[in-house]
């Protein structure tokens, strides 16, 4: 039920948007009608299905680098303390700038054309999110859990392993959830600002269309990206629900204690 309430809202959603087109009268020029705009979608499928496949590779880069590299700085803030200071102001206020306003530079670095602007682009949009959360989340583990494992004398790194990890599992798998509902628009805007030379891309045909008063393309590349956007969002919550038991069982965390205190008892 879970996975099929998404798309009933989606549906509700379609619905409403043909009630206000049909109710208000609205001319096809400013908003066409939802199957008007899936049968563009339809038509140039053709034309769209390759340019849909390489922005779908751009956002999968994209957000995995963005997870890596938040996961790093989240763990690294979270352990060194000194370090949390001098970054974590610097990363808010990396996130206070526009991205389009930084997209050109970082066009003009990677070079234009190229598809690495767009993977960065979208790095940048994704790893704040899991930065903030996987530092939440390492800096709220349960003391009861920590305290249990000093007193078995557990290390530090099984300490880590056992316990801070799956604490921040949770947290980690939210901020992967609000990376994912952008990464898909971080690419669209890194292919705005980086087309490739002497071809297209998504961003461009949408231009295209739009230059051309073709608003049912525009709103059927809308509702495509859209839907990979929550295809993606999905995917990243199953993992998540995957990666989480103990979210569902309340004797899931029984083997980290035993785990923990397994070397003291062979000692």
């Amino acid at each position: 039920m879970r996975v099929v309430t998404p798309f009933i809202s989606i549906g509700l959603l379609l619905l409403v948007w043909q009630a206000v087109v049909v109710g208000f009268h609205v001319k096809p020029y400013v908003a066409p009608r939802p199957l008007v705009a899936l049968k563009a979608v339809s038509d140039n499928w053709g034309v769209l299905w390759p340019l849909v496949l390489e922005i779908i590779r751009e956002t999968v880069f994209g957000f995995l680098g963005g997870a890596v590299i938040g996961v790093f700085f989240g763990v690294v803030m979270a352990k060194v303390r000194f370090l949390q200071r001098i970054i974590y102001p610097q990363l808010i206020l990396s996130q206070a700038v526009p991205v389009v306003a930084i997209a050109f530079p970082l066009t003009v670095i990677l070079g234009f054309g190229s598809v690495k602007p767009i993977i960065a682009i979208v790095i940048w949009i994704v790893f704040f999110p899991v930065t903030v959360n996987v530092l939440d989340g390492l800096s709220h583990v349960d003391q009861d859990l920590l305290n249990l494992a000093r007193v078995y004398g557990a290390s530090r790194w099984r300490t880590f392993i056992h316990i801070e990890v799956p604490g921040a599992v949770t947290p980690l798998f939210s901020g992967l959830k609000i990376g994912a509902t952008y990464a898909i628009t971080g690419a669209f805007i890194g292919e705005l600002v980086s087309p490739p030379l002497g071809g297209t891309n998504l961003a461009l045909y949408v231009e295209h269309a739009n230059s051309n008063f073709d608003p049912a393309s525009v709103y059927g590349v809308t509702l495509l990206m859209a839907a990979i956007g929550v295809a993606w969002f999905l995917l990243v919550a199953g993992a998540g629900t995957l990666a989480t038991p103990w979210e569902r069982r309340s004797v899931a965390r029984r083997w980290r204690r035993r785990s923990i205190a397994a070397p003291q008892v062979d000692h």
